[in-house]
């Protein structure tokens, strides 16, 4: 889901405030939760020169921290100091001044990023210009590249939040921008804006691509942007291989389906792999190719149900989605196996594919009334199918916040979170060979957890209340314990830890052991949790209430509560909530309000 030598202004050091501050509202003992109170530290506290309305955020895990607004920018390094701050117009020497869309390119490590801008101009020629954010300095900047975004529309995109441009891709590989025009496509050298090359024989923007580093090819797969829908005739579905040095076309093919991207992170609903001589693209279906010419070998695909307008079983709206709803494929190294929709009936159902021809070897029975099929594992000579669960919403939601001038303003906030859809909800065994059902389990509610693969010999589930234990081959369940005496609500979602399964609930979090199911222990109340990450073996629960951002670290051992952070700020990762970023190892926390941001450290 799955992002200059200018003119520096003013280069000072911020002003550090005393590391027991707690400008992101650390909670403390008696705010915090968990099985035992603690208390995050802050490693420092600091000042952008600028309000940080646009972008505030953690670059590089936190090698620098970057806050803009419409006309400026300052980066922090990583202990806090100011590394640099100024004025766009002062900065780019075309003097790129209102910009209302930008975003970042995290390059890495010792890297540094680019600042992307767009300057609209409403009654005249579009500006483009890329800042180092290392040093402040101008790379480049352009006057050549119009139509990026629409016309007097800047503000009003769907999904617009401050990520990657529809029309301007970064290709991490070739650290170039590849820009969308209505007649071509142009490679531009991230570094210098020189054009490397230019096509015309693949039109729109950049939905998915793979770099063949042995080759130096790129292969690529294109959507309409909402720029230049208008501007294209004749637009048509493109699958090609392409030249990275040059941009000649090797091929160039057709697929089925429309690419849409997901409503907050922008991500492109298509998956491409490759496996030996064939490219697998992934689109309401699986559609396979030879990878040397570009000719279909075959497909197994399906008309989606998640339409908009109300009419698809789940009702996807303008500002609220759902993802998540369908598992992925499974490959082995002679077959896949694909979640599939019945057009007609609305049923889904498993096949079994070849790997090479694309042959069916089997089809499952066909499941009425399921929203979502989430999850499919492959154990112990069996395919286990979960049947219902959470789906991913993602959302803009329209909130009351304090404006800079004074009183109150709307501003739109971006929420990822999972939620539930009533459905016959179940766990499903198929005989890996035949394609029979072995043995299924229906007795879960709406809450129906994932599934925990022990040892290729148990399986573990959920729900609401009941927590289970299942033999994989013979279907015997092993234990059943009651969840709901635990005492912390019903069950969200399940984290498989080491020999224990951690049962994450509305209000807190219970451990059972997968030995028998015991439970190992059960946390106090942590309420309104509505997601968990595991990053570099730490983990945080977010709890999103009453327009609040809560971020709890989490001992998964003993389900004791390291700390907690809160933040209402503009900025931070749409990933982890409104005013928060956490770095790629997951030992440190950004909380951004305003002009103001902080460092926390995670472990202490």
């Amino acid at each position: 889901m799955k992002k200059i030598s200018l003119v520096v202004m003013t280069l000072f050091l911020a002003f550090t405030l005393p590391v027991n501050a707690q400008l992101g509202k650390l909670l403390g003992k008696g705010k915090s939760a968990g099985k035992k109170s603690g208390s995050f530290a802050t490693v420092w506290e600091s000042e952008f020169d600028n309000k940080a309305t646009r972008l505030a955020v953690a670059v590089n895990s936190g090698e620098y921290i970057l806050g803009t607004d419409d006309n400026s920018a300052t980066v922090l390094d990583a202990d806090g100091k100011t590394v640099w701050s100024g004025d766009y117009k002062k900065i780019t020497t075309n003097k790129t001044n209102k910009c209302e869309y930008q975003y970042i390119i995290h390059k890495g490590a010792g890297k540094g990023g680019y600042l992307f801008l767009f300057d609209e101009i409403k009654l005249g020629t579009d500006r483009v210009a890329v800042i180092d954010v290392a040093t402040g300095k101008e790379l480049w900047n352009s006057e050549q590249y119009q139509n990026l975004l629409p016309k007097g529309g800047t503000k009003n995109i769907e999904g617009a939040d401050d990520g990657e441009l529809e029309t301007v891709k970064y290709i991490f590989e070739l650290d170039a921008f590849l820009i969308s025009q209505k007649a071509s496509v142009i490679l531009v050298n991230a570094n210098t804006g020189e054009k490397i090359w230019e096509t015309n024989r693949f039109k729109g923007g950049v939905g998915k691509y793979i770099y063949d580093a042995k080759r130096n090819e790129i292969i690529m797969i294109n959507f309409k942007p909402t720029a230049l829908g208008a501007l294209f005739a004749g637009f048509k579905n493109q699958l090609v291989k392409i030249n990275a040095t040059n941009g000649d076309v090797f091929w160039d093919a057709t697929f089925m389906g429309v690419i849409e991207k997901e409503l907050v992170t922008r991500r492109a609903i298509v998956d491409l792999w490759i496996k030996g001589d064939k490219l697998y693209m992934y689109l309401n279906g699986l559609q396979v190719y030879n990878i040397n010419n570009g000719q279909k070998l075959w497909e197994a695909i399906y008309e989606n149900d998640m339409d908009g307008g109300g009419k698809g079983l789940f009702s996807n709206t303008l500002n609220k989605k759902y993802y998540r709803t369908i598992a992925d494929p499974i490959f082995t190294d002679d077959a896949v196996y694909l979640v599939m929709f019945g057009t007609r009936d609305r049923t889904k159902y498993i096949e079994k594919h070849d790997l090479e021809s694309g042959k069916l070897l089997w089809a499952s029975e066909k499941i009425t009334g399921a929203f979502s099929m989430p999850n499919l594992y492959r154990a112990n000579g069996k395919i286990l199918l979960q049947i219902g669960g959470k789906v991913q919403v993602q959302e803009f939601r329209q909130e009351t916040t304090s404006s800079p001038l004074g009183g109150t303003m709307k501003q739109t906030v971006p929420y990822i979170y999972w939620d539930y859809k009533a459905q016959k909800n179940g766990v499903l065994a198929i005989d890996d060979k035949t394609g029979q059902t072995s043995w299924r389990s229906e007795k879960f509610d709406k809450r129906i957890t994932d599934l925990v693969i022990h040892e290729d010999k148990s399986v573990f589930v959920g729900d609401g209340d009941e927590f289970y234990g299942y033999d994989i081959a013979s279907g015997n369940q092993l234990f059943d314990v009651k969840h709901n005496d635990a005492k912390v609500g019903k069950a969200t979602d399940v984290i498989d830890f080491d020999d224990k399964v951690v049962v994450l609930s509305e209000k807190g979090l219970a451990s059972y052991n997968k030995k028998d199911g015991s439970r190992a222990y059960a946390s106090e109340k942590i309420k309104g949790v509505d997601y968990f990450y595991e990053i570099g073996g730490n983990y945080f629960l977010r709890d999103q209430r009453n327009s609040k951002n809560r971020i709890f670290g989490i001992d998964m051992t003993n389900g004791e509560t390291k700390g907690a952070v809160e933040s209402k700020g503009k900025g931070g990762s749409p990933t982890y909530g409104a005013g928060i970023d956490i770095s790629g190892d997951g030992e440190y926390i950004f909380a951004f309000k305003g002009k103001k941001a902080e460092k926390i450290r995670v472990n202490n």
